[in-house]
């Protein structure tokens, strides 16, 4: 019998779901939402209820155009959240890009390392995870936020991406992280145009082999928007469904979303379709 494949001690027989809080002022749709501590925390015991299987907390807007953060005030952010949603039992996966926050927030009690640049950021980051013994997150964007979406070129964005994303496993491999604790992103909207996204999309069955987790992050972003008729973040919930169970149907197992409770009803229908 062939092994249920895991990630982060999650079985993959099934789809999961990462809730997303953004302890931020700016971020692209819900950015000051959360960004009090007991907000973050009672949005965290709410995307629990709804069926999320890990809380994806970040305090570093990297939405198109974003300025950077001080590396205190990203963890005055996050810190209080992650230690309160650990408390509670959740597994909790912090989004940086930076090593002190990462230590900061694995102190903290959070259990995944997920970092929009791949690890490539800060040249410690990578020594930390190893050390770590985490699981990690490695996503694909091209440039820096905030000049990610100046005119992205790719030969071919699928190719192109799956190419770098095998690079930072690879260099993951090498300094002792097991590629079983590893997950890819794609990263959908962090320096692609729409069509680059939908080519991404349309092929992610590119990575059926890949011997990692793929995660998904399409919520709400702004190509749903302008397939739809630059219609606002918070009124992109049909597309980032279909989004979702497009991804499903190509293999995809990890979805990092705004709205769980829609998305895991869409996903547990889809599942159980899917197993017949």
């Amino acid at each position: 019998m062939t092994a249920v494949a895991t990630f982060a001690g999650l079985s993959l027989d099934q789809p999961r779901i990462f809730g997303i809080i953004n302890v931020t002022p700016d971020s692209f749709s819900d950015g000051g939402e959360a960004l009090v501590v007991e907000d973050a925390v009672s949005r965290g015991r709410a995307m629990l209820d709804a069926g999320a299987d890990v809380l994806d907390v970040g305090g570093e807007s990297t939405r198109p155009g974003a300025e950077p953060v001080g590396i205190d005030e990203e963890i005055a952010r996050v810190i209080p959240v992650v230690k309160a949603l650990s408390e509670l039992g959740a597994l909790v996966s912090i989004d940086t890009r930076r090593a002190p926050v990462m230590e900061a927030a694995i102190e903290a009690g959070a259990t995944i390392i997920n970092d929009v640049t791949a690890l490539s950021h800060d040249p410690n980051s990578m020594g930390l995870a190893v050390a770590s013994g985490l699981p990690v997150i490695l996503m694909h964007m091209l440039g820096e936020p905030g000049t990610m979406q100046d005119n992205p070129q790719y030969e071919d964005a699928a190719l192109d991406v799956f190419g770098y994303l095998k690079k930072r496993v690879a260099a993951c491999e090498a300094a002792g992280i097991d590629r079983g604790r590893i997950a890819v992103d794609p990263g959908i909207g962090f320096g692609k145009t729409v069509a680059h996204n939908l080519d991404i999309l349309s092929r992610l069955d590119l990575y059926r082999d890949f011997g990692c987790p793929v995660l998904l992050g399409a919520s709400r972003k702004t190509f749903i928007g302008k397939l739809s008729g630059d219609v606002a973040p918070k009124d992109r919930l049909g597309g980032s469904l279909a989004a979702v169970l497009a991804a499903a149907a190509r293999g995809v197992r990890l979805f990092r979303v705004h709205d769980v409770a829609d998305t895991r009803q869409a996903l547990t229908v889809f599942h159980a379709i899917e197993k017949k």
